[in-house]
């Protein structure tokens, strides 16, 4: 009996052992499943924004939802040159007694819009239709409408088409640029290089950027690293609600993941003026300004002809502390205090020459219909 019990126990030993290795398995088959979840998103669910993404998950979404509202925009820029460059001499024309022929030479050119009303009318970049003789702009749906410029201004880059659809159009919303963080989520969408609504993906990598883009200062970009390539200006710069933030305007050639747009709290506060009066007033008082050593006001280091400051006698050297009874230490202060004036509004002075103080009234003047 000693010996049968034996020889029973040994196939009990064998059957326990391999059921414990079954279970040690499965549980550390359970456990390592469930630490691969925040890691990686199988079949059909969406994938979150959570620890191990690198993107949010709705931005698919977003695009469906606003991209019918972006449009390309082509143009046609004409203009007059001469056939021969020996008749730019006047000596030559005069010996042979020719006259110049001027001929028309065409380019085209190609830039992206998005549509902010039903019944047609877009905003874009005001560089995209400069000196455009024909503007054709092309819906998601392939549809082509002639647009003309219902206002447009050079300083902000900015300006406002209208076309005639047949219906309804999608449109998009303007979001606050103002509240959007350095480090959020946007999605620029255009038509780089003629590549129709291509979309590119970063986040806002600084807000209030001082930049100049040829003869232009602007004083408040968002910096995105979303690419942004010849093509995409005058398209919309998104936040994840598929507001618009911004308008895609330049990239830093110098630079990779760097590219600016306008914030929407600019776009916003011209728009209305945009449409109704064609151009945008901008106040100035026509002074070149910079520090002072002792941050006591602003010193003018050059003024503008025929402008606001000359006809009251501005020279260079003065030295300008108060502007309406607010006190000055730095050039910024002024551009600002400028900027919320209309102009035609008369403002008071204070100003210092050669140690002399002196209260000078200045009537703001308009910008935008200056000669240059």
């Amino acid at each position: 009996m000693k010996v049968r019990a034996e020889k029973l126990s040994k196939p009990l030993f064998v059957l326990l052992t391999k059921s414990l290795l079954m279970i040690l398995l499965v549980v550390v088959g359970l456990h390592w499943s469930s630490s691969q979840q925040h890691l990686i998103s199988i079949g059909d669910k969406p994938a979150m924004a959570e620890q191990g993404f690198i993107r949010p998950a709705n931005i698919s979404a977003v695009v469906k939802q606003t991209a019918p509202a972006v449009v390309k925009i082509e143009t046609v820029v004409q203009s007059e040159v001469e056939m021969d460059p020996f008749l730019n001499d006047p000596f030559f024309r005069q010996f042979f007694g020719i006259q110049g022929v001027p001929r028309t030479q065409v380019q085209t050119g190609m830039g992206s819009g998005f549509i902010v009303s039903e019944d047609g009318y877009i905003v874009t970049n005001y560089h995209v239709i400069e000196g455009a003789s024909q503007i054709q702009v092309t819906l998601a749906t392939n549809k082509q409408y002639r647009a003309r410029v219902v206002g447009a201004d050079r300083e902000l880059d900015l300006a406002v088409l209208k076309i005639n659809p047949e219906g309804k159009l999608p449109t998009l919303k303007f979001g606050s640029s103002d509240r959007i963080e350095v480090g959020d989520w946007v999605i620029a969408i255009g038509n780089p290089y003629g590549l129709d609504h291509t979309v590119t993906v970063g986040v806002i990598s600084a807000k209030g950027r001082p930049v100049n883009i040829g003869d232009r200062r602007f004083r408040n970009l968002l910096q995105t690293d979303a690419s942004i390539n010849p093509g995409n200006s005058g398209g919309p710069l998104l936040n994840l609600n598929g507001e618009v933030v911004g308008v895609n305007t330049a990239v830093n050639a110098k630079a990779q993941g760097i590219g600016f747009a306008i914030p929407s709290s600019t776009v916003a506060s011209v728009y209305n003026q945009l449409i109704t009066k064609g151009t945008v007033a901008h106040p100035y008082i026509g002074v070149n300004i910079q520090p002072s050593q002792d941050q006591r006001g602003v010193v003018v280091s050059g003024v503008a002809p025929d402008s606001p400051a000359m006809t009251v006698g501005l020279k260079p050297g003065d030295i300008i502390l108060q502007f309406n009874g607010k006190t000055l230490t730095t050039p910024q202060e002024l551009i600002d205090a400028v900027d919320q004036t209309q102009p035609g509004q008369k403002v008071t002075l204070v100003v210092v020459r050669a140690g002399q103080s002196k209260e000078v009234q200045v009537i703001i003047g308009d910008k935008s219909t200056r000669r240059i």
